[in-house]
């Protein structure tokens, strides 16, 4: 293989992935030994795991030089940390791909088929899924909403695997983000998207460190990153409830008015009316929030990661 073959960054976050990490890397191993014409890189960006990991990368790093190890100073979370990573990449097209296997290795010469045949970006989506099916509809109905609301038409069943042309990751560094909605910002691009379908799979080792609030997190930053609809709806609302209880109101002085003796309100539509309204508030207050706290975090304007220690950069 000539040093001028064209490079291919391959990116994985981790955090905790003691028993994944060199599967991942055998497996990315074995399907570019079917492309000779390419050299690639493996970069791995580190949260600060506790549990092994950081020493069994440094020694898989030792082993193979084109592994490139980042070790963040501590656990920056699951949306800023790989993004770092992906614009940390210097390869003529860059591979995410998460450390748990649930991202097929396998459909990595298909991405740079699709790579070279001209798409810039190469994604896969997932269709189907052997997790839990009561999770995976909730996750389809969130896609389904997001997709429906947004002023961008983001993509089904997308979660970020995918190969990006280098240009696209240039595109990303200008972008600035402080708190990324990555497959937001694929889909704002506007960019020919090629999309791969794939089956995922259950996490053979380890425990998925997502969790209810991660998931609410990543979902909320995917609605108010990229959609007014939400804010609108809060007017509407607001408007809609406002009438009919004026109507209500009317119509009960209308009864009063009329039966003035023998109609009585009683308390029960009042104490509803009143817990109605509370959530109906208590709900667009919380939402309003979160895009006041996505506003906080643009105008803070940290970085993704505090940066502990590089292996094998250059």
């Amino acid at each position: 293989m000539s040093h001028n073959s064209p490079l291919i960054s391959i990116v994985t976050g981790c955090y905790n992935e003691v028993d994944n990490v060199e599967h991942l890397h055998e497996k990315i191993r074995a399907e570019f030994s079917k492309l000779p014409q390419y050299q690639f890189e493996h970069i791995f960006i580190d949260n600060d795991s506790v549990d092994g990991t950081q020493e069994k990368l440094l020694a898989l790093a030792e082993k193979y030089p084109n592994i490139k190890l980042i070790f963040n100073a501590r656990n920056f979370g699951h949306i800023r940390s790989p993004y770092h990573g992906l614009l940390q990449a210097k390869g003529d097209a860059v591979i995410s791909v998460v450390a748990d296997l649930q991202d097929p290795p396998e459909k990595i010469p298909e991405f740079i088929k699709k790579w070279e045949e001209g798409f810039k970006v190469v994604i896969g989506v997932k269709p189907s899924s052997d997790e839990n099916f009561l999770m995976f509809g909730v996750r389809k109905f969130y896609y389904w909403l997001a997709s429906k609301i947004s002023e961008v038409k983001l993509i089904k069943n997308f979660t970020g695997f995918g190969l990006y042309d280098q240009s696209i990751i240039q595109e990303l560094r200008n972008y600035k983000e402080p708190y990324p909605y990555f497959r937001g910002l694929i889909a704002e691009m506007g960019f020919k998207i090629c999309e791969i379908p794939y089956h995922q799979p259950l996490r053979k080792f380890g425990k998925t460190k997502n969790n209810f609030y991660t998931n609410f997190d990543m979902a909320l930053l995917g609605l108010t990153s990229h959609s007014k609809m939400p804010l609108r709806m809060a007017t509407m609302t607001g408007c809609g409830v406002g009438l009919i209880s004026f109507l209500t109101a009317l119509v009960y002085l209308i009864y009063k008015l009329i039966y003035w003796n023998s109609f009585e309100l009683g308390m029960a539509p009042v104490i509803i009316g009143m817990f109605f309204l509370g959530g109906i508030q208590l709900f667009f207050i919380g939402l309003i929030g979160e895009y006041i706290l996505n506003i906080f975090t643009r105008v803070q304007d940290r970085p993704h990661v505090v940066e502990k220690r590089r292996v094998n950069w250059e």
